[in-house]
């Protein structure tokens, strides 16, 4: 897809990825209507974009809430003419505990965000797209979606939902206009856990440098995915850890498993 002049809808635009995506967007000629739980993440973002500030609408509400988001569709036609894309970006962590030890509120608010967020917005959104003469739905996963991680892993069913779900509707939509792709980010230096409300129990500071060293920018993971929309890739890596990771995993999963649960130790009690 070629997004200039296209009108994209991104979730989690307040910060992270989904914000970063924004600002790639608007910089290669797309208009955007920027969605996030809370006004001022998006107030902030719109207002550090100058020019392009008039190309991008902020819409507060949350994707769990399925009648909020069922309203949005209108909003963004009255506000940019049309809508021509849809990135589902919002996601949020569990605490980092096993499933024995996870609290039902705290799964329900995972799944609800994660996998109900991003059916509400896709659901709501398809009628208007399958009327475009091109449109794209891009759904972004996670390495957890597709191998088990320790401490996450009610996470992980969520972003293994999304990723089924995601695979699903690129097989339904095959004969339409409407492209699909799924994203896989690998380790991303973004505030995931803090906009969770989740501590990272365990670690030191010289292990979290070390972490955030290898970690990709916010910034390269939204340009690659911006490339890969516009090549029309069914399947986005944005790290070579999450590519390596995945090729790992199908080879050998119990192995990529025993490799993930090892470094996950560190960040669970005993």
């Amino acid at each position: 897809m070629n997004i200039q002049n296209k009108v994209f809808v991104v979730t989690g635009a307040g910060g992270g990825i989904g914000g970063e995506l924004v600002r790639a967007l608007v910089a290669g000629g797309a208009k955007v209507a920027a969605v996030d739980l809370k006004q001022e993440p998006l107030d902030t973002l719109k207002n550090s974009l100058g020019e392009k500030s008039a190309d991008v609408s902020v819409h507060a509400l949350n994707i769990a809430d399925r009648k909020a988001v069922f309203l949005l569709p209108n909003a963004v036609v009255q506000t940019h003419g049309s809508v021509d894309a849809l990135i589902n970006c919002a996601g949020i962590v569990q605490p980092f505990v096993r499933v024995n030890d996870l609290d039902f509120e705290s799964i329900e608010r995972v799944m609800n965000v994660n996998f109900y967020g991003t059916l509400n917005m896709t659901k709501a959104f398809l009628p208007r797209l399958l009327e475009r003469p091109e449109a794209y739905i891009v759904n972004v996963s996670s390495m957890g979606g597709f191998l088990p991680v320790p401490g996450q892993s009610v996470y992980g069913a969520s972003k293994a939902a999304v990723k089924l779900l995601t695979e699903g509707l690129f097989a339904e939509l095959l004969n339409t206009n409407v492209h699909v792709s799924i994203v896989f980010p690998g380790a991303t230096n973004t505030n995931i856990t803090k906009n969770s409300g989740v501590d990272i129990p365990n670690i030191t500071k010289s292990d979290s440098g070390k972490q955030s060293y290898s970690m990709l920018s916010p910034a390269d993971a939204a340009n690659i995915i911006v490339r890969g929309i516009e090549k029309n890739q069914p399947q986005i890596f944005t790290g070579k850890d999450s590519r390596t990771m995945n090729k790992l995993y199908r080879l050998n999963p119990v192995f990529a498993t025993k490799l993930i649960a090892k470094q996950m130790k560190a960040l669970l009690s005993d």
